[in-house]
């Protein structure tokens, strides 16, 4: 599949919402996904998103959430041409400023509070069990296509994990438990003069609201689990379930939750690695990224 969407993607969108030819300026590119501000005649502009798998369900997302009083940009129109989501978008403009924690904490509430939508995926307690089995999977596809050797640290700590995971997974629907946005980070949120909107639902799902909380602050830096207890009293103050702060899985909620959230994103990373991206010249990174994750992931679960 090409590296960008033809050019009767944009076409279609645009005969949707019935606009003309507009100048196209690149935001943020990546092999599997894009943005693009379209500016038309009359000097209007709008965001035109595109996709492929396993990104092209952020406009159904975006529908849901809109439905269900989530602030998020206006969807104008969506379209699917060979395998490409594109979306036009309401253009929100610059952010007059940065979001901080306390934007953070009340958008999650907001978000955590909209009831559970049927049509997206579940992540309850058996799929929180099941993921170091799925990522053992991926190692042996990668295996098997010669890949990924010299991973054997990588295979006996996922069995650590999964010989852990029945106990760790424990209290994985109690509240909160339903919308997640997976991507829930500060750029994810747009601060504008007409308020806040939430960006990028691309993979959301329904499961426990903690993976969102625990993403907040991102995975470069080495988790703090102080930091994000600061962060869930937050929550709570803001209107969060108080239930956010409740021991589970034999640790505390900041522990489980960035715990399980590197988990998640170990098997997304091995996933990405054999099936989305699959090129072996990523794999140095890969496996770098993933180790990093692991050796987290058992410090925090206490494997």
């Amino acid at each position: 599949m090409d590296a960008k969407p033809s050019a009767e993607l944009l076409d279609s969108l645009l005969t949707l919402a019935d606009r003309s030819t507009a100048v196209r300026e690149e935001v943020r590119v990546w092999s599997m996904s894009g943005v693009e501000r379209l500016t038309f005649l009359d000097s209007t502009t709008a965001v035109f998103k595109y996709a492929k798998r396993p990104f092209d369900g952020e406009d159904q997302a975006l529908r849901l959430a809109d439905a269900s009083g989530v602030p998020v940009p206006k969807l104008h129109a969506s379209a699917v041409v060979d395998g490409w989501l594109g979306m036009l978008l309401e253009d929100l403009g610059t952010p007059i400023r940065d979001a901080d924690d306390l934007d953070g904490a009340a958008a999650a509430v907001v978000l955590h509070h909209t009831r559970t939508a049927p049509a997206l995926p579940v992540l309850d307690e058996g799929g929180l069990r099941a993921l170091p089995s799925r990522a053992l999977d991926h190692l042996g596809h990668l295996r098997k296509a010669d890949r990924w050797q010299g991973t054997d640290d990588i295979e006996h700590v996922l069995d650590q994990i999964a010989q852990a995971g029945a106990a760790r997974a424990a209290g994985a629907t109690r509240s909160p438990f339903g919308w997640v946005h997976s991507e829930f980070h500060p750029t994810s949120l747009h601060i504008g003069k007409r308020g806040w909107r939430l960006l990028d639902f691309a993979r959301a799902f329904t499961g426990p609201g903690l993976l969102d909380l625990a993403s907040w602050h991102g995975t470069l830096e080495i988790p703090d689990p102080v930091r994000l207890r600061a962060f869930l009293e937050s929550y709570v103050s803001a209107g969060g379930s108080a239930e956010a702060l409740d021991r589970r899985g034999g640790l505390t909620a900041e522990r489980w939750a960035l715990g399980w959230h590197r988990m998640w994103a170990v098997e997304w990373f091995m996933e990405q690695s054999i099936r989305w991206i699959n090129d072996p010249a990523t794999d140095p990174a890969y496996i770098k990224v993933v180790r990093r994750h692991l050796t987290d992931t058992l410090q925090l679960l206490a494997v």
